[in-house]
C-alpha cells in the first residue's frame, strides 16, 4: 500500500485551477491504487505559522531566541519541522497544487519548503525521497510560454524544479494551465478559447501523470 501526500497551496477553495488539476490527479492515482492512502495538507487554508522558520534558524546559528511574539517556543518549532519532515519521508510520491501569485510561490509554501530544508538530511544527506515521484499541478493566470510578453517571468515553477528535483532528487511530472485568469479579467477576452484549452490539456496531463505514478508504485511493491 502506498501513500500520496497532497500539499495544496490555493487561497481559493471553490474556482481554484491547481487544486481542480490535482483533484484529476488524485482521481486517476486512485483509481489504479484503490488501496492507496492520500494524506492531505492544505497550506491555503491552514497556512503554517510564519514565525516557525525565524525561530530554527536562530536557533541553528546560536542566537539567543527573541523574548516577543517574533519567535515561538523552539521546542514547539522544532515539532513542526519534525512533522513536516516525517510526512514527506514517509509519502511514497507527492502531489503538489500550486498556483502562481505575483510571478513567483507565496508564502505559504516558501514557509513549507524553508522548514522541509531545516531537516538537511532530506536535500544534503541521505536523500531519502531520491527517485520518488512528485506531481505538480500548477495553475498561472497570464501566458508565460516562449514568445509571449512574460515568458521567463514564471519564477515559481524553476524554483519547485530546483528543489524537488536538484535537492531532493524527485522524478518531477507537471500539469500547467496558463491563462486561467482570462474568463474573469477585463482585456484577456480574447484569450479565453486559449485558456479553456490550456486547462483541458492540463486535466488530460494531470490524469495521465496520476495514472503512471500509481502504476509505478504498484510495480516496486509488487
Amino acid at each position: 500500500m502506498s501513500t500520496l501526500l497532497r500539499v495544496d497551496a490555493s487561497i481559493r477553495l471553490d474556482g481554484s485551477v491547481s487544486r481542480a488539476l490535482a483533484d484529476s490527479a488524485e482521481a486517476a492515482w486512485k483509481a489504479e491504487h484503490p488501496d492507496g492512502v492520500v494524506v492531505r495538507r492544505d497550506l491555503g487554508q491552514h497556512p503554517l505559522p510564519s514565525t516557525v522558520w525565524p525561530t530554527l534558524a536562530a536557533a541553528q546559528v546560536g542566537q539567543e531566541p527573541v523574548a516577543d511574539s517574533d519567535r515561538m517556543p523552539l521546542a514547539e518549532a522544532q515539532a513542526i519541522a519534525a512533522d513536516l519532515a516525517a510526512e514527506a519521508r514517509n509519502a511514497d510520491a507527492i502531489l503538489l497544487a500550486v498556483p502562481l501569485y505575483n510571478y513567483g510561490i507565496a508564502q505559504n509554501v516558501k514557509t513549507w519548503i524553508d522548514l522541509l530544508l531545516m531537516d538537511r538530511d532530506l536535500a544534503f544527506g541521505s536523500r531519502p525521497l531520491a527517485g520518488r515521484p512528485a506531481i505538480f499541478a500548477i495553475a498561472r493566470g497570464g501566458g508565460y510560454a516562449p514568445g509571449t510578453p512574460k515568458h521567463g517571468w514564471d519564477h515559481a515553477t524553476p524554483y519547485l524544479e530546483r528543489v524537488f528535483a536538484d535537492l531532493f532528487g524527485m522524478n518531477i511530472r507537471t500539469a500547467a494551465a496558463e491563462l486561467t485568469l482570462a474568463p474573469v479579467t477585463p482585456g484577456m477576452e480574447e484569450l479565453i478559447d486559449a485558456s479553456k484549452v490550456s486547462e483541458s490539456e492540463a486535466h488530460v496531463e494531470a490524469e495521465n501523470h496520476g495514472t503512471v505514478v500509481a502504476r509505478e508504485l504498484i510495480g516496486h511493491a509488487a
